[in-house]
């Protein structure tokens, strides 16, 4: 598994999240919405990882997926980037 973030990407976190050098940020599986799996969705938050699986770091930012949650993925890579007309994060799986 592995996790792909744009550079339009990494300057929302910056901007939206107000992301800065030292912290961490977690994608994490969440009840409801549409997404991979039915009935499931994704949701991002600023956490600390317990058991990460997958991360990337960029800028001293750490963007990661704990373990309990790769059942979601099903063997897919996340790649996280902007939607342009709406300005928020979209999610693609690869």
């Amino acid at each position: 598994m592995e996790i792909k973030i744009s550079e339009d990407a990494f300057k929302w976190f910056h901007e939206e999240m107000e992301a800065i050098s030292g912290e961490t940020v977690r994608f994490f599986v969440r009840y409801g919405g549409s997404g991979l799996q039915p009935g499931f969705s994704l949701g991002v938050t600023k956490d600390q990882p317990n058991d990460a699986a997958a991360e990337v770091e960029k800028d001293g930012v750490t963007y990661f997926i704990e373990q309990n949650d790769l059942w979601y993925f099903d063997g897919h890579d996340l790649t996280v980037s902007v939607n342009d007309e709406l300005q928020e994060l979209d999610y693609t799986y690869e």
